[in-house]
């Protein structure tokens, strides 16, 4: 029994070892690859051919799955706005929550179609992407700064599970709330809550995978310029044997290996991949523009509205009685806008992390050039600080503004406006209109009417 007992625990080992286990960058995010396909964003598969090769390759179905996500999502937006049906409507209704509803149905149905019809139009530029990156790491991997593929791996499940994780919680305290107020919302307005919440969280995901893998490249392109630096420092860098350059260094634990290739042949190829780098970031760029701007645009405007109400709430609490649980409304708003908020944040900092990396590059190059002494290496290195001045890594939502942390001081502005006039314009109105009114507003209105 205990033989067979170690027999299946080794058994369980090994699968979990194969199946934690990624050859290349298909292998690797074939997992998020395929919950986005299952979600109607991409029509891409990781899938192998005959001679057990992966690849990206489109499906039929795909096509299909998205555009009828898309038509469910319409759907259900025509439904709750022929029936007047919206989160806030079961709590207030004034001018400022029906501008919010507005914004929020308009912004839903915009979101739909970058979010799933324009993924299928721009799908060449998601594969393309992804082929840059196999020749960046065939690249690397000669001159000996592989990628570790199990790590990118390992990382894309435990991410998945964070993510699927935090979006139960926030869907059950969503559920919960709605419960305890009372508040029974139609399906079509509980499946776009939800929907809209599983696909943001998948689209931001992948976003961070590609902002990621820009970065991790960038890492090994900075080891190799390292190791090459190392070897000078220690003089290691002589004309020695073709035996000699295929030997490690003698310190075991050292991270540097004696490169197996003329200098000026390494910096050449070190800018051939610093190229490549910036072309599948410039590429995935274009594919997530249109959807971070949506995504973006939406975070921010939820943020305000939902802000708006928890304030309005918290401090009109002292002057009347609310008609509905504040605590369950506050919790409920603020989930919302707790939720957009670190959307924002996941998306800016995926971004601001790979464009710092690739920042880093030049420091690392010109300081190859101050310790070289042979003409034809610091040729070539000038030509790189050329082209690091020429190509830079970026990332743009549909070129209206960089998505970096100069985000953060702009949405804080811009915030902090909005909600100072929506709440001077709330109280300057007569009737903030919590319900069907509360008995001061009712007897103003009543006289009012009597006068008039």
């Amino acid at each position: 029994m205990n033989r067979y007992g170690m027999d299946s625990i080794r058994g369980f080992r090994n699968k979990m070892r194969y199946w934690m286990s990624a050859r290349d960058i298909y292998d690797s995010i074939q997992l998020m690859v395929a919950i986005a396909f299952a979600l109607g964003i991409t029509p891409f598969l990781v899938r192998k051919n005959a001679e057990g090769v992966l690849s990206m390759e489109q499906s039929g179905y795909g096509f299909v799955n998205a555009i009828s996500r898309w038509l469910l999502l319409a759907y259900c937006y025509v439904h709750v706005n022929f029936n007047d049906e919206s989160l806030i409507g079961y709590f207030m209704i004034n001018h400022v929550s029906q501008i919010s509803t507005r914004a929020h149905d308009i912004g839903g149905i915009i979101a739909a179609i970058f979010t799933f019809i324009m993924p299928l139009l721009q799908r060449k530029d998601l594969r393309k992407s992804v082929n840059t990156m196999v020749q960046v790491d065939k690249k690397l991997d000669s001159l000996r700064s592989p990628v570790n593929f199990n790590s990118v791996k390992g990382q894309v499940i435990l991410v998945v599970s964070l993510v699927v994780a935090y979006d139960l919680i926030i869907i059950t305290t969503y559920l919960v709330c709605l419960s305890q107020m009372e508040v029974y919302a139609s399906w079509q307005l509980t499946f776009i809550l939800v929907y809209e919440l599983l696909v943001i969280s998948v689209t931001i995901c992948m976003f961070c995978l590609m902002t990621r893998t820009v970065q991790r490249r960038t890492t090994c392109l900075h080891r190799v310029l390292k190791n090459l630096a190392h070897q000078w420092d220690n003089r290691s860098l002589k004309a020695v044997t073709q035996k000699q350059r295929s030997l490690q260094c003698l310190d075991s634990f050292s991270m540097y290996t004696i490169v197996t290739k003329d200098p000026a042949e390494i910096i050449q190829e070190s800018m051939e991949i610093h190229h490549l780098i910036c072309e599948a970031a410039a590429t995935a760029n274009k594919y997530f523009t249109y959807q971070l701007l949506t995504i973006i645009s939406i975070a921010f405007l939820i943020i305000v509205f939902d802000a708006y109400y928890v304030l309005e709430t918290l401090l009109g609490k002292s002057k009347r009685e609310s008609k509905f649980k504040t605590v369950e409304f506050v919790t409920f708003f603020s989930c919302q806008m707790i939720l957009y908020l670190i959307a924002i944040i996941s998306i800016v900092e995926g971004s601001n992390r790979a464009i710092k990396k690739s920042e880093k590059t030049g420091g690392i190059v010109h300081s190859l050039m101050n310790k070289t002494k042979s003409a034809e290496v610091k040729e070539k290195l000038q030509q790189f600080s050329m082209q690091l001045m020429h190509l830079k890594i970026s990332f743009t939502a549909a070129g209206l503004f960089n998505i970096d942390r100069t985000l953060y001081f702009t949405i804080s502005g811009a915030l902090t406006t909005y909600l100072i006039i929506l709440l001077q314009f709330t109280s300057n109105s007569p009737n903030n209109g919590y319900g069907s009114g509360y008995p001061c507003c009712e007897n103003y209105n009543n006289i009012t009417n009597h006068t008039l």
